[in-house]
């Protein structure tokens, strides 16, 4: 059995390294990731310039490109067959609610699923102190639960684990995506000259959803297990708007 790990931390990054030790038990683990991080890249595909990929490590290749990229480039110049699942992360940070149409290492699983493999996300909620062997350890239960049971066509899971220690996590919930509230996204600075520069991301401020979301799943030491899927179609509004009269 392949199983096919990537993210958008970097080929060296730590929750990578720790993901990779754990699914050694699997099978064949063979990493193909970005050179470096590559956050919030959501589901860029370079197309404007040629892609470079260098083994680093025994099945470990970096590739200059983004998490869609290393998908490809896996599948059609590492593997040579597809493989029985494809897990991206571990990430550092949480992909929760909206954040999930930014994140790399949601894209990478997301493109994973559009080629008709089974496939997973994995985060932490946490940006300092992680406890990325209990996310690795998670994702390993997650990860043969869909070897065994399988996933619906074009769905892949999307799973946030709470920064805990591994005995201290209260189970698993399935959840549906939660809203994250965002303030102050423009961050105003001046330069040495005196000229002013801009960073975009400025505090987070909470999320919305209540019970059932991933944030709350998290927010109460569970582990959220979301499935999602590429279908952006807002079904409860078809019928409203076929009344619609353009003229």
């Amino acid at each position: 059995m392949k199983i096919l790990l990537t993210n958008d931390d970097g080929v060296f990054a730590e929750g990578l390294r720790v993901l990779r030790e754990a699914f050694q038990e699997l099978g064949d683990v063979y990493v193909v990731a970005p050179d470096r991080e590559r956050t919030a890249i959501s589901h860029a595909l370079t197309l404007d310039r040629p892609l470079r990929i260098r083994e680093v490590g025994e099945h470990l290749w970096a590739v200059d490109g983004t998490p869609v990229d290393c998908i490809h480039l896996a599948l059609h110049c590492v593997l040579g067959e597809r493989p029985s699942l494809v897990v991206s992360g571990v990430n550092n940070g949480p992909n929760m609610g909206e954040e999930v149409v930014y994140s790399g290492t949601v894209s990478a699983a997301f493109e994973a699923t559009f080629l008709g493999l089974r496939a997973m996300a994995v985060s932490i909620a946490a940006r300092r102190g992680h406890h990325y062997h209990t996310a690795a350890h998670v994702a390993l239960r997650v990860a043969k639960r869909v070897l065994e049971e399988g996933l619906p066509p074009r769905v892949f899971l999307n799973v946030n684990v709470p920064n805990l220690p591994e005995g201290k996590v209260r189970g698993f919930k399935i959840t549906r995506l939660g809203h994250r509230i965002f303030n102050d996204c423009i961050v105003e600075r001046v330069d040495p000259r005196g000229h002013k520069y801009y960073w975009i991301g400025g505090a987070d401020t909470g999320y919305e959803g209540g019970e059932g979301t991933d944030f709350a799943a998290v927010a109460e030491g569970y582990v959220s297990v979301t499935p999602l899927k590429a279908d952006l179609t807002a079904y409860e509004e078809l019928e409203g708007l076929k009344r619609w009269r353009f003229e």
